[in-house]
Parts: structure tokens; sequence; C-alpha cells
């Protein structure tokens, strides 16, 4: 079992319960100098970058970042073999990959070749990635696709534990930091990953692999604290209302 450093995860839960909602607010700080003549009409304001987690060209480009998606195409060929052509697997067990972020998709693969993190397939399949720059290209071409997507249904129970948690037991709301639906905090923020309409039985898989310590590459160790706090019937709700999404 993977040891944590429970005082930095707990430190970064409780910088998650106290500064995010401050991280999602637009604020409008007031001028320092009255005016003194009548204000022209104020000009709509600019769409916050937190808001195009979206599949708009500006947030596809954000969450692609410097990789060639064009190029990328052809060199995930050996990915497409689980993850589908446009990311989008049809094994439940094997992730989709559609608009996930660049960085995060980088992320992952560098943690399966350094053996951080552990997968009988994926763990030899990264070994076949012979440059960053190709890992750039293939994580940009997947992060380029539209956004992975559920058939909508909802879980009640799943619903509340994600968008509200349970401040009770110190479980931080999942929205904090997945962003509305899972679909991501803003498309240039990749620490945390899109997971709104993956498979659910992936995700049921990992909130167990976190829990019994089997993973343990999220920021801090947060999603190891996060996920003992489940029962079974809260990790399957979870992992159901955000397939859905």
């Amino acid at each position: 079992m993977l040891h944590m450093k429970n005082n930095i995860a707990a430190g970064i839960v409780m910088a998650v319960l106290f500064m995010a909602p401050a991280a999602c607010a637009t604020t409008h700080p007031a001028s320092s100098k009255a005016s003194t003549t009548t204000a022209a009409p104020a000009a709509p304001a600019a769409a916050p970058v937190a808001g195009m987690a979206d599949d708009s060209p500006e947030a596809i480009k954000l969450r692609s970042g410097p990789g060639d998606s064009v190029a990328g195409k052809d060199k995930s060929l050996l990915c497409q073999g689980c993850h589908g052509e446009v990311g989008v697997s049809i094994e439940g067990m094997a992730p989709k990959l559609a608009g996930q972020y660049a960085k995060y998709i980088e992320k992952q693969i560098h943690d399966f070749q350094s053996g951080v993190r552990i997968h009988e397939i994926m763990s030899a399949v990264a070994q076949t990635v012979s440059s960053d720059d190709d890992l750039a290209d293939i994580a940009a071409y997947f992060a380029s696709r539209e956004k992975m997507k559920g058939d909508g249904h909802k879980n009640e129970l799943g619903e509340k534990l994600f968008l509200h948690g349970d401040m009770t037991r110190m479980m931080v709301a999942c929205v904090n930091c997945h962003g509305v639906d899972g679909k991501g905090k803003a498309p240039d923020n990749p620490v945390f990953p899109v997971i709104g309409g993956q498979h659910k039985d992936y995700l049921r898989g990992q909130l167990i692999n976190f829990r019994d310590g089997d993973r343990g590459n999220s920021p801090g160790g947060v999603m190891n604290i996060i996920t003992q706090k489940l029962t079974d019937e809260e990790l399957d709700a979870l992992a159901d209302y955000v397939s859905g999404r």
C-alpha cells in the first residue's frame, strides 16, 4: 500500500474547502476614485476563463496545450485500440480520453513510465512513447476531441455528494476540484481531470484504487483522503452520477 504525507494532503483539502469558493467567484472591485462625470454605459464584461470549460475553439486550444493534434492522430494509433479513435472507448474499464486535459494525460503517462502508477497494460504501453514531443502530440489529439459525455441520468445521493460533500466528515464537494458536471474547472487548469461522462466502471474502479491505496498520484494524495470517507454505497452513487454528466 502506498503511504501518504497526510499533513500535506490535509492541507490541500483545507485549501480547497476554504479557498475554492473564492476562486470560483467573479469579483469587480470598486474604483478608488469617484467619477465626476456621468459614466457611459458599461460594456458587457468578457466571459471569465473559468466559464470556457467547454468545446469552444478557445477552450480546446487551451486544454490541448502546445502539442500538434494533427500529428497526434497518427501517433496515437496504438492508444486508439483501447481508448477509441476519438477517445471514446467502448470497454467500461478503459477510460474515455475525449476532451481530457493534455497536461493531465501527459502526467499519467509519465507516472506509468516511472512506476508511480501501475497497470498491467498501461505500464507497458507507456514505455512505447519515445519522446515528450510525441506524448504532447498524442495528448493534444485526444484533448482536442469533443468532451466525453454521459446519457444525462441522475443519482440523488451521488449528486448530493458531488455538489455539497459532507462537512460533518470534512468531505469536500467534488465540484470544487472537478468543476460543474465534472467537466473541469477551466480549460487551462489541468491539475484535476475531466470526469463528467466517464465510464461508471472506470470511475468506480479508480475510486476503489484510491481508497485502498493502490493508486496515490493525486496532488498531495487528496483523493486517498477523500475516498477513505466514502462507504461502498456512496462510492457507487458518485461513480453513477458522474458517469451520467
